[in-house]
């Protein structure tokens, strides 16, 4: 089981979320201790995270989506009901794009439950990498936020390091950090690998510590797809009797003009539960 932090990571969704959905009755954790009322969630509860996210985002008040996991649709009953409102939103609200796009991921999530194969996770010890990199604040773990943060700090870092005359850095790492400011933000950090003796004004260049122990796996395509291959890799996780302490890394293997090509290895420290 996943303590209600973890739990939150891999949904990509805020703490305070969860405790707001187990006291609405929409999604209990799986266990509470009885002596310290702390919640557990299983990686099984992450299918229906996805579903209340997903019609949560398109529109539904929580009541409505209450109503409509209570009848217990089906997979296809589900889908079609969730593509019909995508499709009202996307003739009626262009403003609304970028939220959509978020549901596609969930809805991705929901449909390939089950279905990518778990042999794809790796364990494996990550060394210790020198990195040149831009940090700033999302409000919080979710790709609607994560995104418009992330890109332009890539922006920003590789046009310092050209400009520095820095060629052939690379791969891309990102890690996140909780901000610390108790409402789920995530301090989000862009960096790349660069060579000892590198220093560039306004760029931090730290050496980023190894992992023992890593759960990975890889993901092809773009990020804002990345959710199933995240909760593929929380569901292996979970299974093999290991807990997780941080958020994922991200290894940018492959990230040509065209996203949909990208391929990026998710990273997750592990330790035994």
């Amino acid at each position: 089981m996943f303590a209600i932090g973890d739990f939150a990571r891999h949904g990509r969704v805020s703490v305070r979320m969860l405790r707001h959905y187990d006291a609405i009755g929409l999604l209990r954790p799986a266990r509470v201790d009885p002596h310290t009322g702390y919640r557990f969630y299983t990686a099984e509860q992450l299918a229906l995270l996805n579903r209340v996210i997903a019609l949560k985002d398109l529109g539904f008040t929580l009541e409505q989506v209450g109503a409509i996991l209570d009848e217990k649709f089906d997979a296809d009953e589900l889908r079609g009901m969730l593509r019909l409102r995508q499709a009202e939103l996307e003739a009626a609200m262009a403003e609304a794009r970028a939220r959509l796009a978020q549901v596609g991921a969930r809805l991705r999530a929901i449909e390939s439950e089950g279905r990518m194969p778990t042999q794809d996770v790796v364990v494996k010890k990550i060394p210790a990498v020198r990195i040149a990199e831009l940090s700033a604040v999302a409000a919080s773990f979710g790709p609607q936020h994560i995104g418009p943060v992330i890109g332009p700090l890539y922006e920003e870092l590789c046009g310092r390091l050209e400009a520095a005359g820095l060629t052939g850095f690379g791969p891309g790492i990102a890690y996140y950090e909780d901000a610390g400011k108790g409402d789920g933000s995530v301090l989000v950090h862009a960096g790349t690998t660069v060579p000892e003796g590198t220093a560039v004004e306004g760029v931090e260049v730290r050496v980023l510590p190894g992992i023992e122990e890593a759960a990975t796996v890889v993901h092809r395509g773009s990020m804002d797809t990345v959710l199933p291959t995240a909760q593929t890799l929380a569901r292996w996780i979970e299974a093999h009797g290991y807990e997780t302490r941080n958020y994922a890394r991200e290894l940018y293997l492959e990230c040509p003009e065209d996203s949909s090509q990208w391929v990026t290895e998710l990273q997750e420290e592990i330790v035994r539960a």
